[in-house]
């Protein structure tokens, strides 16, 4: 058995010139495998700790998870500061280059498409949070019964203003999608984070990235800012490498 097995980052062009990130995931020196017109983004890593039963394990560590995430983002965004890259998804492993010379040969076609699709452009990443109504709540008159009926009386409506509160929210939010899908060159959505996850009390109405050209993301820069506050308050990021739109889910 090698010592070591191959881990892929992205898929790029041949004469896009190197990155300057030195090492990536486990410390490992990044490097690139050429084949034809495309180089896949690579580093050699320890065939133990990466085997399948030991990725198996580390992938349930949140510390390990975090940690050869951010590694790995940081290799593929560094490439993409020297030209379009198609990332693989985390955690990509072959058991050598041949293999991945392989890779690149059989699905060279499938390569050049995702490359021409994201050539020039980059990923924008906007979500919505519902926006808490501020009126206050009007009960329906009791008749009668007392302070426990108030009481009931105040909770229902309390229940309900929640009820209309995110139907228009989520309104809200469909209504910004079509807006921004709109004017970006693609969109994709995403099932919204629990708030465990954001860390914010206000409920996730909105998770989407947006394919924009590197030098025209005015029209998104401004429906953002024009959309925002009408129901749901919205949180733009990026740029970022076009991570949603040329994902490489090839298996060794």
């Amino acid at each position: 058995m090698a010592d070591t097995v191959v881990y892929v980052y992205a898929v790029t062009d041949a004469d896009a010139p190197e990155s300057s990130v030195g090492t990536g995931v486990d410390g490992a020196p990044v490097r690139r495998i050429v084949a034809g017109p495309h180089a896949a983004v690579v580093a050699s890593v320890d065939a133990v700790r990466f085997g399948e039963e030991a990725l198996r394990r580390s992938l349930e560590d949140l510390q390990w998870l975090e940690a050869t995430a951010r590694a790995h983002h940081a290799v593929v965004d560094a490439a993409a500061q020297a030209g379009p890259v198609a990332p693989v998804r985390l955690a990509t492993i072959y058991l050598d280059d041949e293999r991945v010379r392989g890779l690149l040969d059989e699905r060279a076609t499938a390569f050049a498409a995702a490359l021409d699709r994201i050539r020039g452009r980059v990923e924008w990443g906007v979500k919505g949070y519902a926006v808490p109504s501020d009126a206050p709540v009007e009960p329906e008159p009791a008749d009668g019964g007392g302070p426990g009926r108030s009481y009931l009386a105040r909770r229902l409506a309390e229940r309900n203003r929640a009820a209309r509160g995110q139907e228009e929210a989520l309104a809200a939010a469909e209504a910004v999608h079509r807006a921004l899908a709109a004017v970006t060159r693609a969109a994709r959505r995403y099932p919204p984070q629990d708030p465990r996850l954001t860390g914010r009390e206000e409920e996730m109405v909105l998770n989407a990235a947006y394919l924009v050209d590197a030098d025209g993301a005015a029209d998104l820069h401004r429906t953002v800012e024009e959309r925002s506050g009408a129901g749901v308050r919205l949180e733009l990021t990026g740029p970022w490498a076009p991570y949603s739109f040329a994902t490489l889910e090839e298996q060794p």
